[in-house]
C-alpha cells in the first residue's frame, strides 16, 4: 500500500539549523523524510526523461557545502579570529531569548558566512576558491529564498561593516560607505529601511544593533539607487537625440559623482546588489536568449559598477537573490547559478522551516490529462492554449479559451470560499501572470464583462489590470534628467499627466493588501511581467499562470510573489510555524514535494492585523524608555543573606568529565579511554580566585558612583564575596554534588560568570540608596503609537479603551482581565503589552533577561499601573518583581512621568477590581510603589 503524502511539509524550527528534509521522488510518489540537513544544490529537469516520470537532476553546489562545514566548525569554536565589535554583534543577534523578533537560522548563517570570509585568517580558508564574474572587484552572493528575510540580513551586513570601520578606522576590511542597487522603484523605496535615519529603519525595528552602538551606526553613508540610476549614454545615443542638448559622454569622475551623490568623495565603498540575478555580465561567446530589456539592465548595472570601481574602488560587492541564475548554453539547464554563491537557503529549505507559505499545485484534476505528458491540464495550462493566447492581433473583447475560463471558474470558486471565511480587513488576493499585454487585456475584459462565473472576482473596484507599458514609463520618468525638449508646454503637460497616471497605478500595485492605501480593496490582479521582485502582498492566496514556463527558475520567481507569510507566531505545541498556503494553477513547479491530496485545498485563513487606531489616540499610553538605572550606594556595604536567599547551580548543565580515546580505522577505540586531567583547571580557579574575581567585577561596576574610598570599597566587596562563596549561600543540584566539596567547587568554578552576576545583583539591591533613570538618547519616550502592525492567528478580544484595535489573548486569564479593564469606570486607558517593546531587564540565575509584563493601565486618577496576570509565584517571578519594583521606584523618583505602580492578579483576573481600588487608595495617599 503506497504511503500517504505528509500532512505538513514543515518539519524544522525556523530558528535552528535544519535537522531533517524531504527527499523528492516525483509527482506520483510521496516524499520521504530524511534525517539531517539537505545538501546545498538545485534541481533541473532531465531532458532525457518523460515529463510524467521526471525526477529531475540534482546539481550540488560544492563550494557552498565546503564553506558550510568550515563555518559550522568555526561557530562551534566560538568564532575565533574576529574583532570585538563583530563578537558583540554575533552575541546580540543570537540572543533569541531576549528578542521580540528572533532572527531566523538562515539569516544568522548568511551573515556568519560573510563574516567568516572577510575576517578569519587566510589559513582558515585554505582550499576555498571563490570564482569571480570576470570583473575587477570581488562578488560574494548569499542565496536566500523569497520571504526568508534577506533585507534584515542586509541591515546586519551594514551594521557589521559600519560599526567595525567606526571602531577600527584603520582596518581596511570594513567601510562606512554603502551603495545599494535595486532592480526597480518598488524595491528602491522598500530599501529605505536600511538608512539609520529612516523613521521605520530595520536597525531599531528588529533590534539589529545594541543600544550602546546605535549612535556609531549614524556614521554610515548610504546611497540607494535602482539600476536606471546607473545608466549612461554612449556617443551613438547622444547623436540620436532629438533635443538641442548635445553634451558629450560623461567622464567616469562626473558619472560617479552623479551616481553617488552625497557619497561622491567616498573611496573603498561596499556595494549591495538586491535581486542580484539582474546583474550579470554578458559573455562574449554566448548567444543570450534574454530579451533586449534584460540585456540592457544587466549591462548597465554591472557596467556602472565597473565605472564606480575604476574611479573610487569597490571593497566588496555583496549579492542577494533567491534565484541567482544567469543565461547559460548548458544542454541540461537554460540557466546557470552564479559561481560566487557562498551560502544557500533555498525554497524547499524555507518551506520545510515554515518561513514561507507552502505552494500547492494541481496534482490531478477532472479534465482529461494531456496525452503526451500525462499531466493534469490545469498543471500547465499554457501549452494547451498557446496558439490562442499568442495571437498578437487579438482584441480585448475576444473570448478566452474554454480551458482558461474553466480554470478561472475552479480557482475562483476556491478563492470565493476563502473570502467567505476571511477575517482580515483587506480581501484575499488572486493574481494572474499572463504571456502578453493582449492576453491581460482579454482577461481584464472577461472579468469586467462577468464572463467568469465567480461574481466577487468580477467586481470592477476589486480588479487591478497592470499596464506594463504605463508602469515602465513610471520607472523612466522618475529618473529622467531635466533637459531641454521640443514641444513646449503642451508636451510638458502631457508628460506630467502620463507620470501622474503611472505613479497612481504604481501606488495601487505596491499597496495591495495594505489598509488605508489605494490598493487595499484590490483582490483580482492581472499582469504580464510587472509583478516582479519587491511585490510581496501578504494576502495573496491564489495564483494563475497563463504563460510559458521554460524553467523551474521562472516558476519559482512567479510563485515567489505569493510566498510572503502573514504571521510569524510559533505554535507552542509543536515549536514550529503553522502552515500558510498559496494555491496555484498553471505554474508547473515540478520538483516541489506535495502535502495532502486532491485539487487545491483551501488556504489558511487570513490572520488578524494588530495595530494602533488613529481615531483612538485618546487611549495612547507612553512610558520612559529606560536605558539603565544608575545607583547611589550606601556608604557602608552590608547584605542580609537570609533575605537574599540561596543561589542554585545545576551540575547537569556543567561538564564534569571529559574522556578521550584514540581513533583506529576512523572509529574511537573505546578499550583505551582516558580522562582529561581537570586538576590543573581547579588549581587556576581556587576559591580565593573566585572570591577576588567576584569582588573585582562588582567593584568595576560600583566604582563610578561610589563616593568614599575606592580601596575601602574593594575591601568590603572581598569580605562580602567571601561570605557569599564560603557561607553556604550557593547550592549545587543534586545533593550528591553539594555535599562533595571538591565537586561543588568545580561546578562553581565553571559557572563563575553566573556566580559573579548573582553576587553583583545581591550587592546592588541591598545597598542602593538612590536611583536615577538614564533614558535612551535616541528614543527616550515610547508609546503605543510606535507599534508596528503585526498579524496573529491567536484568539483576540476587541479593546474599546485601548489605542490598539484588539487584545491578543494568550490565556483565559488575560481574556478575563481585558474584559474587566474595558468595563471598569476607574480605567481611562489600557493596553496588552504585546509587540510594544515595553520590558524590564532582570537577572535570574546569573543571566540577564527581559521581562515583559502583561498590561499597562492608566487610571482616571493619573496613576499608571503595570499589571501581571499570574498564577503560582516561582523563584524567577520573585526576581522579576525585585527589578520592576526598582524600575517603579526610579520612575517615580524621577517625577517626569507621573506615578507608577505594579501589581499581580492571582485569581484568574477576578481580583482586578480590588487591585484598582487599592491603587487609587494608595495613589491618593502618595504611597504608590508595588502592590
Amino acid at each position: 500500500m503506497p504511503k500517504p503524502p505528509p500532512k505538513t511539509l514543515i518539519i524544522n524550527s525556523p530558528y535552528k539549523c535544519p535537522s531533517a528534509h524531504w527527499k523528492f521522488f516525483g509527482q506520483d510518489e510521496p516524499p520521504e523524510r530524511i534525517s539531517g540537513r539537505r545538501e546545498a544544490g538545485y534541481t533541473v529537469a532531465d531532458p532525457r526523461a518523460q515529463p510524467h516520470q521526471d525526477r529531475g537532476i540534482f546539481i550540488p553546489l560544492p563550494l557552498v557545502n565546503q564553506i558550510r562545514k568550515r563555518v559550522d566548525g568555526w561557530r562551534e569554536q566560538g568564532y575565533p579570529g574576529i574583532t570585538g565589535i563583530t563578537k558583540s554583534l554575533l552575541e546580540h543577534w543570537k540572543d533569541n531569548e531576549q528578542r521580540e523578533f528572533p532572527f531566523f537560522f538562515c539569516q544568522i548563517e548568511a551573515i556568519e558566512t560573510l563574516i567568516w570570509l572577510i575576517e578569519t585568517p587566510a589559513s582558515e580558508k585554505v582550499g576555498i576558491e571563490i570564482p569571480g564574474d570576470g570583473g575587477a572587484f570581488r562578488r560574494l552572493c548569499s542565496k536566500l529564498a523569497t520571504g526568508a528575510g534577506k533585507t534584515v540580513v542586509m541591515a546586519m551586513l551594514i551594521a557589521w561593516q559600519v560599526l567595525n570601520r567606526a571602531t577600527y578606522p584603520r582596518d581596511r576590511r570594513f567601510s562606512k560607505n554603502v551603495l545599494i542597487v535595486a532592480p526597480n522603484l518598488t524595491i528602491r523605496e522598500r530599501l529605505s529601511v536600511l538608512k539609520p535615519s529612516s523613521s521605520s529603519n530595520y536597525y531599531e525595528e528588529f533590534g539589529v544593533v545594541p543600544l550602546s552602538l546605535s549612535e556609531k551606526l549614524r556614521q554610515a553613508k548610504i546611497v540607494i539607487r535602482n539600476w536606471h540610476g546607473l545608466q549612461w549614454e554612449t556617443e551613438e545615443k547622444i547623436k540620436e537625440r532629438k533635443s538641442v542638448d548635445k553634451r558629450g559622454v560623461k567622464s567616469d569622475e562626473a558619472y560617479v559623482r552623479e551616481v553617488l551623490g552625497d557619497m561622491a568623495d567616498a573611496k573603498n565603498i561596499i556595494v549591495i546588489n538586491d535581486e542580484a540575478h539582474h546583474a550579470w555580465r554578458v559573455p562574449v561567446d554566448l548567444e543570450i536568449e534574454a530579451n533586449r530589456q534584460e540585456k540592457e539592465e544587466a549591462t548597465k548595472w554591472i557596467g556602472g559598477l565597473d565605472r564606480i570601481h575604476k574611479a573610487r574602488g569597490i571593497l566588496n560587492c555583496f549579492d542577494f537573490s533567491a534565484t541567482p541564475f544567469m543565461p547559460s548554453s548548458n544542454i541540461i539547464s537554460e540557466e546557470a547559478l552564479y559561481g560566487w554563491i557562498v551560502s544557500d537557503f533555498g525554497l524547499n529549505d524555507a518551506i520545510e522551516s515554515g518561513l514561507v507559505k507552502t505552494p500547492r499545485i494541481v496534482v490531478r484534476d477532472d479534465a482529461l490529462p494531456n496525452a503526451k505528458t500525462y499531466k493534469p491540464r490545469l498543471y500547465h495550462i499554457y501549452p494547451e492554449v498557446k496558439e490562442d493566447l499568442n495571437h498578437s492581433a487579438a482584441q480585448s473583447h475576444e473570448p478566452l479559451p474554454d480551458l482558461v475560463r474553466n480554470a478561472y471558474a475552479l480557482l475562483g470558486s476556491d478563492w470565493q470560499k476563502t473570502k467567505e471565511e476571511w477575517v482580515g480587513s483587506t480581501p484575499p488576493v488572486m493574481i494572474t501572470v499572463a504571456n502578453r499585454t493582449e492576453t491581460a487585456a482579454r482577461i481584464n475584459h472577461a472579468f469586467k464583462n462577468k464572463d467568469i462565473l465567480v461574481e466577487a472576482l468580477c467586481e470592477e473596484d476589486g480588479i487591478l489590470h497592470i499596464d506594463s507599458k504605463v508602469l515602465r514609463k513610471a520607472e523612466e520618468k522618475e529618473l529622467e534628467q531635466t533637459a531641454p525638449t521640443e514641444g513646449g508646454e503642451e508636451k510638458k503637460d502631457q508628460t506630467q499627466t502620463e507620470k501622474e497616471r503611472a505613479d497612481y497605478l504604481r501606488r495601487q500595485v505596491n499597496t495591495v493588501g495594505k489598509e488605508g492605501e489605494p490598493g487595499e480593496r484590490k483582490q483580482n490582479i492581472i499582469s504580464v511581467g510587472m509583478l516582479s521582485e519587491g511585490w510581496d502582498a501578504r494576502t495573496v492566496t491564489h495564483i494563475m499562470g497563463l504563460r510559458a514556463f521554460t524553467s523551474q527558475l521562472l516558476c519559482e520567481q512567479v510563485i515567489g510573489r505569493g510566498l510572503r507569510r502573514a504571521s510569524y507566531e510559533i505554535n507552542e505545541k509543536t515549536n514550529l510555524f503553522d502552515a500558510e498556503y498559496v494555491n496555484v494553477f498553471g505554474v508547473p513547479f515540478s520538483f516541489l514535494p506535495q502535502e495532502g491530496t486532491g485539487v487545491a485545498p483551501s488556504p489558511s485563513k487570513e490572520k488578524i492585523t494588530i495595530r494602533p487606531v488613529k481615531k483612538k489616540k485618546q487611549f495612547a499610553i507612553s512610558w520612559p524608555n529606560v536605558f539603565r538605572i544608575d545607583r547611589t550606594y550606601k556608604p557602608e556595604l552590608s547584605v542580609d543573606w537570609e533575605k537574599a536567599g540561596l543561589f542554585e547551580l545545576d551540575a547537569s548543565e556543567t561538564i564534569e568529565l571529559v574522556e578521550i580515546a584514540p581513533t583506529v580505522d576512523n572509529q574511537p577505540d573505546v578499550s583505551n579511554i582516558s580522562d582529561i586531567d581537570l586538576e590543573e583547571l581547579m588549581q587556576r580557579l581556587r576559591r580565593q580566585t573566585i572570591i577576588f574575581k567576584a569582588a573585582q567585577s562588582v567593584w568595576e561596576e560600583m566604582r563610578p558612583n561610589w563616593q568614599a574610598s575606592k580601596a575601602v570599597l574593594m575591601a568590603e566587596l572581598v569580605r562580602l564575596a567571601e561570605q557569599f562563596i564560603v557561607s553556604g549561600r550557593i547550592r549545587v543540584i543534586p545533593d550528591s554534588f553539594d555535599k562533595d566539596e571538591k565537586r561543588k567547587q568545580f561546578v562553581i568554578a565553571l559557572n563563575i560568570s553566573r556566580v559573579i552576576r548573582h553576587f553583583e545583583h545581591v550587592i546592588k539591591f541591598h545597598n542602593t540608596e538612590k536611583l536615577a533613570l538614564v533614558l535612551d538618547s535616541n528614543h527616550p519616550i515610547c508609546s503605543t503609537g510606535d507599534m508596528r502592525p503585526w498579524r496573529t492567528g491567536k484568539p483576540v478580544k476587541r479593546a474599546n479603551k485601548s489605542h490598539i484595535n484588539y487584545c491578543v489573548c494568550d490565556s483565559t486569564w488575560e481574556a478575563g482581565a481585558a474584559f474587566r479593564l474595558d468595563r471598569d469606570d476607574r480605567v481611562e486607558a489600557w493596553v496588552k503589552n504585546d509587540h510594544l517593546g515595553f520590558h524590564i531587564f532582570y537577572v535570574y540565575r546569573g543571566v540577564t533577561r527581559k521581562y515583559f509584563p502583561d498590561f499597562i493601565i492608566r487610571l482616571k486618577s493619573g496613576l499608571h499601573l503595570v499589571l501581571e496576570v499570574k498564577g503560582q509565584q516561582t523563584d524567577q517571578d520573585t526576581a522579576k518583581q525585585e527589578y520592576i519594583d526598582e524600575w517603579i521606584e526610579a520612575v517615580n523618583t524621577d517625577g517626569r512621568f507621573g506615578q507608577w505602580a505594579f501589581a499581580v492578579s492571582r485569581n484568574e483576573a477576578q481580583d482586578i477590581a480590588d487591585i484598582l481600588a487599592e491603587c487609587e487608595k494608595q495613589h491618593t495617599t502618595n504611597e504608590t510603589t508595588a502592590l
